[in-house]
């Protein structure tokens, strides 16, 4: 109980600061509440904070977060996507498996740090910021790595909303393949429906459905992520133990969206325990952003954004030629 007491100063710091961000990113959903909380936190990174605020600081960006991971479960109704997921698992596991060679052959080239590379992978391949937040404490990423990547991840998200239906126009794509392919290749949920709703009502119901389904790869993909990382950590310190590294939460995750889909939730509730759980992910983006060295960030900038064009290029193109192909 004491510890938790030790905490709370810099828990209650988040929740402050916390509240602009999410103020600000409602109305501009496009750049979204965590970037707003990210940036905010690098802006008060150079301030000397009080040393009773760092447990609890360190506590928000960790174990907060994961909570948050398992609340953001609730949203998620099983049935809602299963059928629509079963016709494009197969696009699916294309689509992923080419946004995570491409991000291991780019970050080879590049030599980009090899947490980021793999944060970066997730983000694009799976759901932006929120695949990034679940996969960062499983690979027990630094901040200034998880504040590299998520950066870079929002860049290609605005640029994604804007561009995408001007492409899909350009390419006389019907609403069904432009839904399939926003699905696919758009990383975060609000560019999705920024692009998807832009060019069309059906479209952006496909396209937030498929993106839906790319949702529910967070937990496979932690799960191997979690299991490479233990066999890495046995190669150095002699000893393997899965059981330490294992990704509890992304149960909590998977339980949750069977919760709501058994037992059919009120629309309130899930929508309230989500709110609360992006509200928390905020929070702790928050104190990656106090906890990360701005200088350093700037000076290693250019290269996670080299890799994030790879691979989102990348998955543009195969998620085109795979829809066509099975389409």
């Amino acid at each position: 109980m004491s510890s938790f007491i030790e905490k709370l100063p810099g828990i209650g710091l988040a929740t402050v600061l916390a509240l602009p961000a999410w103020l600000i990113g409602s109305y501009f959903p496009i750049v979204g509440s965590p970037v707003i909380g990210i940036l905010l936190g690098l802006m008060l990174s150079f301030w000397r904070k009080p040393a009773a605020l760092h447990p609890g600081v360190v506590f928000t960006s960790k174990k907060v977060l994961q909570y948050a991971i398992i609340l953001m479960g609730f949203g998620l109704n099983l049935f809602n996507i299963l059928h629509v997921g079963g016709q494009t698992l197969l696009l699916m596991i294309f689509t992923l498996t080419a946004a995570f060679l491409s991000a291991y052959l780019a970050g080879r080239l590049l030599r980009t740090e090899g947490r980021t590379t793999t944060l970066i992978a997730v983000g694009t391949a799976i759901c932006g910021g929120s695949a990034i937040a679940a996969a960062a404490p499983v690979i027990r990423a630094k901040d200034e790595e998880v504040a590299h990547s998520i950066s870079t991840i929002f860049l290609f998200n605005v640029i994604a909303a804007f561009l995408f239906p001007f492409l899909g126009h350009l390419f006389g794509m019907s609403n069904d393949q432009f839904g399939l392919w926003a699905g696919t290749a758009i990383n975060d949920t609000s560019s999705v429906v920024a692009a998807g709703y832009t060019y069309s009502h059906d479209a952006g119901n496909l396209a937030v459905i498929v993106k839906l389904t790319r949702t529910l790869m967070i937990i496979p993909v932690t799960l191997a992520l979690a299991f490479i990382f233990a066999r890495k950590s046995s190669d150095q310190a002699g000893s393997y133990r899965f059981s330490k590294i294992f990704p509890w939460f992304v149960l909590g995750f998977t339980a949750a969206s069977v919760v709501t889909t058994a037992f059919s939730l009120p629309q309130g509730l899930t929508t309230g325990l989500t709110a609360i759980g992006k509200y928390m992910i905020v929070m702790a983006m928050v104190c990656i952003g106090l906890n990360t060295n701005l200088v350093r960030l700037i000076k290693n900038g250019i290269r996670p954004i080299l890799l994030g064009l790879i691979c989102w290029f990348v998955l543009a193109i195969v998620s085109l030629f795979v829809q066509h192909w099975l389409f």
